[in-house]
């Protein structure tokens, strides 16, 4: 089986290309979507305990947890280390119960793949990408979101240039949704044939 990590940074257009992904028929698992069954159930209370005040009603409360830890690195590493152990873990048992359903190509969409030192779990990297303009107007769209909180979370992440150095595959999805998923189709494509030739082998 062939693992592949989907990453971008904030505004990419990263889960819009995971969907792209899982509209073709390959497994998709995410972790932003982990992460809130996590904060619904098991973590609630080890976030609880370690941040007071940011659970309600046993669910953790993400604006009142990110107003802890967004401009703290420090409160926000620690909540990494709470956190990733749980999502990687999540991760693995869908990576595991699809290679014994007997699939060929599965795709991990980790947004802080390279934050997380995470590079050593897949088999190839994409990296979903978009000019800087695109990049801010899409985050700014977002309810609640300021130019401060923007920068706080750039700030936190690898840069688009060095996670674009680092990839197998990049996808720029400033060229539209048709642009983008005919990469999405030619990536699949060539991952398959790798995986034919190396089992031919």
């Amino acid at each position: 089986m062939i693992i592949l990590g989907l990453t971008g940074s904030i505004g990419m257009g990263k889960s819009t290309t995971a969907r792209m992904f899982a509209e073709e028929g390959v497994p998709v698992h995410d972790s932003d979507e982990a992460v809130h069954r996590l904060y619904a159930g098991p973590a609630a209370e080890i976030i609880g305990e370690a941040f007071p005040g940011t659970v309600v009603n046993g669910v953790v409360d993400r604006q009142r947890l990110s107003k802890l830890v967004l401009d703290n690195p420090q409160e926000l590493r620690r909540l990494g280390e709470l956190i990733h152990p749980l999502v990687r873990a999540d991760a693995d048992a869908f990576v595991e119960r699809h290679r014994k359903e007997g699939a060929r190509l599965v795709v991990l969409d980790i947004p802080l793949l390279f934050e997380t030192g995470g590079t050593d779990r897949v088999d190839s990297i994409l990296v979903v990408t978009a000019s800087p303009e695109v990049q801010k107007q899409r985050v700014m769209a977002r309810p609640g979101m300021t130019e401060e909180k923007f920068a706080a979370i750039l700030a936190n992440q690898v840069s688009d240039r060095e996670k674009r150095r680092n990839a197998d595959f990049v996808i720029d999805t400033s060229a539209g949704m048709e642009a983008a998923r005919r990469e999405v189709r030619g990536v699949i494509a060539k991952l398959r044939e790798r995986d034919r030739l190396a089992r031919k082998d």
